[in-house]
């Protein structure tokens, strides 16, 4: 229903910036037969995933930290609150100019912009964890280590799936803009160069590729993993 829609429109728009979905599928294969797409599909791809595994990381365990004390949270709350705000638009011209179009400045602007999410999602789960289940690994002698496996993170893990799917669509979204701003590959780049030619199928050729890799990925990994974790209500 939505192609021929699209079809319909394009067909009585006859216009360029809203080229028809045949005009994008020829653009689509043309680039996937050069490589090109390939190339730069790879080279976002690959910021996403490290910066979507640095910041989930890290958020993890600030937000942990966070929802376990409370002078900590006191403390850190309107850091928290400072980062929620900041547009990630200054977060990314502040990495370039302080470090440079370089891609350690890329991969932190977008890290700095996922993790406030991530904190204060995981934060909310760290307040909700069962003290009896914490006390039992204490009689147990669990340790720091078997207590974080076996009884935080399974409580946790909810709400680490709710920021990774959330920040999953973010991030790839964030890279983009990274990569318009100061990168010399990746698909940002290459929409960069096409709005300067006003090339609107290659447009939606590169953002329809990259959106249906994405959400393989979360069908893919992230939802099976939702419906494991949360077999147990059924």
């Amino acid at each position: 229903m939505f192609l021929v829609l699209w079809q319909v429109a394009a067909m009585a728009a006859d216009s360029r910036v809203l080229p028809t979905p045949t005009a994008v599928l020829n653009v689509l294969q043309a680039e996937l037969a050069t490589g090109e797409l390939g190339h730069h599909l790879m080279a976002t791809l690959a910021r996403a995933a490290t910066s979507f595994v640095i910041a989930m990381a890290a958020g993890t365990a600030i937000g942990l930290f966070m929802g376990r004390s409370i002078s900590l949270d006191r403390w850190l709350d309107p850091w928290l609150v400072l980062t929620l705000n900041l547009p990630a638009l200054v977060t990314i011209i502040l990495c370039y100019v302080w470090l440079g179009l370089s891609e350690a400045a890329a991969i932190l602007a977008v890290v700095l912009n996922k993790i406030p999410n991530v904190v204060v999602t995981v934060r909310e789960g760290a307040r909700g964890l069962e003290p009896d289940y914490s006390e039992l690994a204490e009689a147990f002698r669990f340790g720091p280590t078997r207590t974080l496996l076996h009884v935080i993170l399974p409580q946790l893990a909810p709400f680490l799936l709710a920021a990774a799917r959330s920040g999953l669509a973010i991030i790839w979204k964030i890279v983009l803009v990274v990569e318009l701003l100061g990168r010399s590959n990746g698909i940002g780049f290459k929409l960069h160069i096409f709005f300067q030619l006003f090339d609107v199928a290659a447009i939606l050729a590169y953002t329809l590729s990259f959106v249906a890799v994405m959400g393989t990925l979360d069908i893919a990994m992230l939802k099976r993993a939702e419906m494991r974790v949360n077999r147990w209500r059924r």
